[in-house]
């Protein structure tokens, strides 16, 4: 059974010889597991034979990228949305974000008015040759992109966005719009042009370790139509659509699943995310990708990541609708020897 068929039958709820995986190991994991074995010049998705593979758009506001100051430890630079960012070079950390040239509903405007999705945003070359590639090794290969809010704070930061989800949503809600546009135009045109995508993932974190940034209430009126169009767009070439949406999004899987998606990751344990629970609740419309903590892997008794997978993989899996992914992110302090063994249970018990 190809990857790409393991993870179609995943996602419509189907059992088939063993649950897909695939994972997500920091840069700083992946430089130890060079130096503990894993062999040179290949990659983590090479080794343990992770089944996903995806390509995107340039949907900035490709504006200037600017370095303004860079040391040995670190880089701060303007991106091409506008925002001023401080990236460290030696560990894997989120970018701390300084500035922001998008500050206001006239800032937006002003700027939205020059955004186009023309062919230019598309590496046609590098994208056609990676899904060959994805082709030649079975893998299910998508349509990628961050969208939403995660997608929006990115531009204006997240107190101000937040803010003006409370006392400016119209400008909220335009934003969010904006990607989903730009989204279904962009992935129109490399479907024209003769993309062959097995389904879209896209990325917009909405939680944090208590629950969503936001109400149920606020993203059914600001961010749930923008998620539908893109689910609708999608839907329509009769591909299934993954989200990845850090932090505890318990509250929001109703609305998420009413939006039209079909699976849901990673499934932070350390914020809240149940897996089992969320599989008995909406198992039926809802596929889930994820949920195994990474605490139990860096645990010193080999027996705690052993349970760990046992009981989730074991159960999760039953009727289709499960696959393997870490509850977030692999961490430096996963050894190599450890990943591959928790790659060893992940097979064990997610045969069929």
């Amino acid at each position: 059974m190809t990857s790409r068929e393991r993870v179609l039958a995943a996602l419509h709820h189907r059992e088939a010889d063993r649950v897909p995986i695939s994972d997500s190991p920091w840069a700083t994991t992946i430089r130890r597991w060079h130096e503990e074995g894993l062999p040179p010049g290949m990659s983590p998705h090479q080794y343990f034979g992770f089944e996903f593979a995806g390509v995107g758009a340039d949907l900035t506001l490709r504006m200037e990228r600017e370095v303004v100051e860079e040391t040995d430890e670190y880089v701060i630079a303007w991106d091409a949305n506008g925002a001023l960012r401080k990236n460290f070079k030696h560990s894997t950390s989120t970018p701390e974000c300084i500035d922001f040239k998008i500050k206001t509903p006239a800032d937006w405007y002003a700027w939205k008015q020059e955004m186009e999705v023309g062919r230019e945003r598309i590496n046609w070359e590098a994208g056609l040759t990676a899904q060959r590639h994805a082709r030649e090794q079975g893998l299910w290969f998508s349509y990628n992109a961050a969208t939403g809010y995660d997608k929006t704070q990115g531009v204006v930061g997240s107190e101000r966005l937040l803010i003006a989800m409370a006392t400016e949503p119209e400008w909220a809600a335009d934003m969010y719009m904006t990607w989903s546009e730009m989204i279904v135009q962009s992935a129109q045109m490399m479907i024209d042009g003769g993309f062959e995508f097995d389904g879209a993932f896209f990325y917009d974190d909405m939680g944090y370790r208590n629950g969503p940034l936001f109400s149920p209430q606020m993203y059914r009126e600001l961010c749930k139509p923008a998620h539908t169009v893109i689910c609708e767009f999608f839907h329509r070439y009769g591909l299934k659509v993954i989200l990845h949406s850090c932090g505890n999004v318990t509250a929001l899987v109703p609305d998420l699943i009413e939006a039209g998606f079909d699976c849901l990751q990673p499934l932070e344990v350390k914020a809240g995310m149940d897996l089992l629970g969320l599989k008995e609740r909406f198992g039926q419309r809802l596929a889930f990708m994820g949920g195994i903590d990474v605490r139990a892997m860096a645990h010193p008794d080999p027996r705690v990541i052993e349970e760990e997978v046992r009981t989730k993989v074991g159960i999760a899996k039953q009727g289709g609708g499960y696959i393997y992914h870490s509850d977030h992110s692999v961490p430096d302090n996963v050894s190599f020897e450890r990943y591959k063994y928790v790659m060893e249970l992940v097979r064990k018990y997610g045969q069929y």
